[in-house]
């Protein structure tokens, strides 16, 4: 296993390794409320959100990148393999959001389809673990929904950046569960 930057095309996104060319479209595609759950906030303008983009580059055990809509070429959100745990040949998808006019949309379950399926048919890796905010219940039925078995609450597991101490939910999806739940993706993404 060996996660470096990569681009995945799929046919509403593609997952492009991140970089500041993406702020400008990301500023114009997020909103405030979209990190409400999140750790690291970025400023919604362009500056704000290459700031944003160097503090994930920097960050070791990360690789970043941009979900970019396949027919306007242009950045709607962003992802990254986090956590990455070589020896135990594991990895977290996390750091996800999109633009609001994309929820609902094909554009998650695909770009979780084409880091899934990168992750165990191209890297070997055994275990992908998805977590989020015990208060963000959208974010939980959109992980139940790709398939990840939920597997427990960790309490008191982050201090948020307005003090507030998150519970943080964890899901998984096994090497034995993916083909499962890449069948169900690939019905339902049409593929």
């Amino acid at each position: 296993m060996n996660i470096q930057p990569v681009t995945l095309e799929g046919r509403t996104v593609r997952i492009e390794p991140l970089d500041r060319r993406h702020a400008a479209d990301m500023a114009e595609a997020a909103d405030d409320d979209i990190f409400k759950y999140h750790v690291l906030l970025p400023e919604i303008s362009t500056a704000g959100f290459e700031r944003y983009i160097e503090t994930l580059l920097s960050r070791p055990n990360m690789v970043p990148f941009a979900q970019v809509l396949v027919a306007t070429g242009k950045a709607i959100g962003g992802t990254t393999y986090m956590d990455i745990q070589t020896a135990n040949r594991g990895v977290e998808i996390g750091t996800t959001w999109i633009g609001r006019a994309y929820h609902g949309t094909l554009v998650n379950p695909e770009a979780k389809y084409l880091l899934l399926r990168h992750a165990f048919e191209d890297q070997g890796t055994i275990r992908v673990q998805l977590k989020t905010d015990g208060r963000n219940l959208q974010s939980q039925r959109a992980i139940e929904k790709l398939g990840a078995v939920r597997e427990g609450v960790l309490r008191n597991h982050v201090v948020m950046p307005d003090g507030f101490l998150r519970a943080s939910v964890m899901y998984s999806i096994t090497h034995e569960e993916w083909p499962a739940v890449k069948a169900r993706l690939e019905e339902r993404l049409g593929y």
